[in-house]
């Protein structure tokens, strides 16, 4: 069966399934929310990567069951001396819950300092950043994210063994009045995200050439083969993905090799965030040319490089745009027939209700 065939899943029955996975998991119930909240919102506009099937892997692997991360753990704001800043302690919080309120605290503090940021030590990953700068921008916020990811897979450009995560940045920009949507650009700095590597072998397909590397460190484009990731753009992905890494061991992190490997050796092991947000007006001249206001410019501005010429280029967040559109045409979740089995096994392990192919309607095109 095709992957563009789609099952359209009711959001309730999505979200109530993965409540309850996370509470057989000893996760409280805002925690539940949390991460049903944002499985439906990656789910909703098209990131498949980076869905419910993905956050209980990973909770599998690193979490819960491994000592990676903790339920009901409390967030401790670690005293400072700037106004517009915190740094907090999340003692290996479920990384979902995290990431909702570091985002609306920085807005917070960019509302009443035009900037915010939150650093978090001690997290559990809050998998796709894309989602939480999308949501401040469509609250009319500038945001940016970036975080250290759970594993380091990916070899450092002329490297062979992999010391760096896929450190994903995220930048969300208050778009939607110029051009229908916010402007997100979210992007691993591995050619392809892990995630992206088991959608693939879900699906039976090949990964493109050149993104990663088997056990022997040679070229492979069968997921199953798949030992390590290689960054995009050579040394310019490199560069970006140590980004990640450096910010973090300024925030507190330890060695990249040692994340979740939840060893009792006094050291750390956990993943890092940043988050920022700032206030269009806290960076605004309010001098544009012939009088425009600050959304009229942009709109200018955007009218100008998709002129004559490039009006079918692509735009970072478009894709999530239009699958959010064909989210809401179709009425619910859009899920491949391969995924829900999946759901089925975590239905299985939790108790939850057995999801049946023949209750989803197709989705019609």
């Amino acid at each position: 069966m095709s992957e563009d065939t789609f099952y359209i899943v009711p959001e309730p029955t999505h979200n109530q399934l993965v409540e309850q996975a996370y509470a057989a998991r000893g996760f409280d119930a805002g925690e539940q929310a949390c991460a049903a909240r944002f499985s439906a919102h990656a789910t909703r506009h098209g990131i498949r990567t980076h869905n419910a099937l993905k956050a209980l892997h990973l909770d599998d692997l690193f979490g819960s069951k491994k000592g990676g991360c903790t339920p009901s753990a409390k967030i401790e704001v670690i005293p400072g001396r700037f106004s517009a800043s915190e740094v907090w302690n999340c003692n290996k919080k479920l990384g979902q819950a995290v990431a909702y309120q570091a985002i609306d605290r920085c807005i917070e503090l960019a509302d009443k300092h035009g900037i915010g940021q939150v650093a978090v030590d001690q997290a559990f990953h809050y998998l796709w950043g894309g989602g939480y700068v999308m949501e401040a921008a469509k609250r009319g916020y500038i945001a940016y994210t970036n975080c250290t990811a759970s594993v380091t897979e990916v070899v450092p450009f002329l490297g062979s063994k992999p010391t760096l995560g896929t450190n994903p940045h995220s930048w969300g920009i208050p778009t939607t009045d110029a051009i229908g949507f916010p402007v997100v650009i979210d992007w691993a700095t591995s050619v392809i995200a892990m995630g992206r590597v088991q959608q693939l072998k879900r699906e039976g397909k090949n990964l493109p050439a050149g993104a990663a590397v088997d056990k022997d460190g040679n070229e492979t484009i069968d997921p199953h083969q798949v030992s390590a990731l290689k960054p995009f753009g050579a040394h310019k992905g490199y560069g970006l993905s140590l980004i990640n890494e450096i910010m973090a061991g300024f925030i507190g992190a330890s060695k990249p090799t040692l994340r979740s490997n939840h060893l009792d050796d006094g050291d750390k092991h956990t993943p890092n965030f940043y988050f920022q947000v700032i206030h269009p007006e806290a960076i605004s001249s309010n001098h544009f040319a012939f009088g425009r206001t600050q959304p009229e410019n942009l709109r200018v501005v955007m009218e100008d490089i998709l002129a004559e010429g490039n009006q079918d280029c692509i735009i970072p967040g478009q894709f999530e745009a239009e699958f959010a559109k064909r989210t809401q045409a179709a009425g619910g979740l859009l899920f491949s027939e391969n995924e829900i089995l999946e759901f089925n096994h975590i239905a299985t392990e939790c108790g939850g209700e057995a999801w049946s192919v023949e209750n989803f309607p197709k989705e019609s095109k």
